[in-house]
């Protein structure tokens, strides 16, 4: 039995020639998905699953992948640092979600971002949004890690962010080695967190009982 579908593979083509509307992805996707799931020899007539593939395709494009859409990048509103405020600003434990662009299984974590103000500062939530616009997308640590300092040294114009990830990847958990216990930490430090004690100060914060 074949599964190869002239109307997917059209769709396909298509896809190379125009930026599709939310739409038309999730459309595309439930097409793809049924295919997957058929030659999974899964009934598609079940009650429980005849609706599943339009229930992946609009979670894929409007939750698990909307960070893929730069129209989805989160507004910094920034305000002035008047108070002279030199030490570090810490958010830490921040919950991120992603997906394993290797094995397309979660990545469950945690972030810890940390900041020395130049002239301004960004609204404590701000930080959460950065995390999860970046988690929203197809990932591996170490990229997610970089992205999340860079956008922020972008947009407080300093050199002086860092952050930590810790995270457990189902793709280890789950499968191959089959591991449940092991997490993986990244760290990515510039300007100031270079420096052995701001980045000694940072990771004892980050330790700190809350």
């Amino acid at each position: 039995m074949t599964f190869k579908d002239d109307n997917i593979i059209s769709i396909t083509k298509e896809n190379t020639r125009k930026k599709l509307s939310n739409q038309e992805k999730i459309e595309a996707i439930s097409e793809h998905f049924s295919s997957i799931m058929k030659i999974l020899e899964l009934d598609l007539e079940d009650d429980s699953l005849k609706e599943t593939p339009k229930r992946v395709a609009k979670m894929y494009v409007e939750e698990l992948f909307q960070g893929m859409n730069p129209e989805n990048a989160p507004e910094i509103k920034k305000f002035d640092n008047s108070y002279n405020y030199n030490g570090i600003i810490l958010e830490k434990n921040i919950t991120l979600f992603s997906l394993c662009e290797h094995h397309f299984v979660p990545i469950i974590g945690k972030a810890h971002i940390g900041y020395f103000a130049n002239n301004k500062v960004v609204g404590l939530s701000k930080l959460n949004r950065i995390v999860n616009y970046f988690s929203k997308r197809t990932q591996v640590q170490e990229k997610l890690t970089v992205q999340i300092v860079e956008f922020l040294k972008n947009e407080l114009e300093t050199q002086n962010v860092a952050c930590i990830i810790e995270a457990q990847h189902l793709c280890v958990s789950m499968r191959g080695i089959k591991d449940v216990n092991s997490w993986t930490t990244t760290a990515e430090y510039s300007g100031k967190f270079l420096e052995e004690s701001s980045k000694n100060e940072f990771i004892k914060l980050i330790s700190t009982e809350n």
